[in-house]
């Protein structure tokens, strides 16, 4: 199979530094508006990086739930590999590819557990169904067959089959707060635009400057 000629153009749109919100998460709520509008699919699905005790960085996709002057959330299992690389390894990359707006947003940050009221504030406002799968989803362990899983979150439905589905101790969320966030729109002859914004902690302010494509 033949990949190296695969390639396309950027020409949808150009980024300019005076039409760039001062505030950086201003800048990704207009952008994420924007995603959502255009109907992509999943649109709150962001890459999240993280880096084992060896050096080993690895990869997932898993779904914004929040976002504001803080930083942004996700919610996972606390035994899961990107949680237990975390609490090792604080520093995490987060990844937005809209590629259907030739647009990507890059976040590098430090996470930080959430409090157990705020989990439990999302937790419950999730489908019964999602509920239940945290129960029964020894998240990153091997399990031997598709029909253990289902076998246990069968178990699991029938366990709480009457009332509400309680929070599980090993299930938790993340709260990234960023100091540094890259905005890149995809330009013709690949002269695209990228701008970081970093932030000066002795003036708690975002300073932004133009990167080479």
């Amino acid at each position: 199979m033949k990949i190296d000629d695969i390639r396309r153009s950027y020409t949808r749109d150009k980024l300019d530094e005076d039409k760039l919100k001062p505030d950086p998460i201003a800048q990704f709520e207009l952008w994420l508006k924007d995603a959502i509008a255009a109907e992509l699919p999943d649109p709150t699905a962001m890459c999240v990086a993280t880096v084992d005790n060896q050096g080993q960085p690895s990869q997932r996709l898993v779904l914004l739930k929040d976002v504001s002057q803080d930083g942004f959330t996700f919610y996972t299992n606390l035994g899961s590999r990107k949680a237990t690389e975390l609490e090792a390894n604080p520093k995490v990359c987060l990844h937005f590819p809209w590629h259907p707006l030739e647009r990507q947003v890059i976040v590098y940050g430090t996470a930080e557990r959430l409090a157990s009221s705020r989990v439990m504030k999302y937790f419950m406002s999730r489908p019964k169904e999602s509920q239940l799968a945290a129960w029964a989803s020894e998240q990153s362990r091997p399990v031997s067959t598709r029909q253990a899983l289902l076998q246990k979150f069968a178990e699991i439905k029938h366990k709480f089959q009457h009332g509400e589905v309680p929070l599980p101790s090993f299930w938790g969320g993340f709260l990234v707060r960023p100091h540094k966030i890259e905005f890149w729109q995809g330009g013709e002859h690949r002269l695209h635009d990228r701008f970081m914004y970093s932030k000066d902690d002795a003036y708690q302010s975002w300073h932004i400057e133009r990167l080479c494509p």
